[in-house]
């Protein structure tokens, strides 16, 4: 049977269990396990361009020494990413990059709800390197750590922020900016009448649908 391997690349056990609460329906669309895993050597959360470096060894770490058929790199900063991907011949997949695909396709521009300033200005420069930014209408933060995130219950902040990004920056398509903030998902959803995506879903949804297809890397 083959295998994804979600890996949160913090070392907060709280992250990966409300990843795991939300992948209950990709888990009941697909033929794959599905399996998750955060990195033990890696801080409690990613926040900065220092935490972003020094979780990439771990990720490679982590990604050769497993056996899984395909890879996704749950933390919202896709974290050495082109690296990871020149050490496996396993597709890797990026949960920001997922859901940027996923949200061109439905709608003309997207807002992200990020934890801090920090987030939002490594997320426009990802953006500015897929180029992508023009589809961007507003990144917003709720000024939260991971910690603090997944201590409380950050509903109404997360609703706030929601709402400006589609009243005030005219986004038609929310993403959540971090693997933590799923469980809003179908609420947010609910409340705003616009899409709401989870970048962890987006992004096992991606890896599910490229072993479906067979999409892979052949030698010449």
């Amino acid at each position: 049977m083959t295998k994804v391997l979600v890996i949160n690349p913090n070392s907060s056990v709280s992250v990966t269990k409300s990843m795991e609460a939300c992948l209950g329906s990709v888990r009941a669309a697909t033929r794959h396990t599905i399996e998750c895993t955060e990195l033990s050597k890696s801080p409690p959360g990613i926040e900065t361009d220092e935490h972003v470096a020094a979780v990439i060894p771990n990720i490679i770490e982590a990604v050769t020494a497993s056996s899984a058929d395909a890879f996704v790199l749950a933390c919202f900063s896709d974290p050495g990413i082109a690296e990871v991907r020149r050490r496996t011949a396993s597709p890797v997949f990026g949960i920001a990059e997922s859901a940027y695909l996923t949200a061109l396709g439905l709608g003309s521009c997207f807002g992200i709800i990020s934890l801090g300033q920090s987030s939002i200005d490594r997320h426009l420069r990802y953006l500015k390197v897929l180029e992508l930014d023009r589809r961007l209408a507003g990144d917003r933060s709720i000024d939260k750590t991971v910690v603090e995130l997944m201590a409380s219950d950050v509903v109404d902040v997360v609703s706030r922020t929601g709402r400006k990004l589609r009243d005030e920056d005219g986004a038609d398509v929310l993403i959540l900016g971090c693997a933590g903030l799923g469980s809003y998902r179908e609420a947010l959803q609910d409340s705003l009448g616009i899409p709401v995506i989870d970048p962890v879903q987006a992004g096992v949804a991606l890896a599910c649908t490229t072993l479906d297809l067979g999409y892979r890397k052949t030698a010449r």
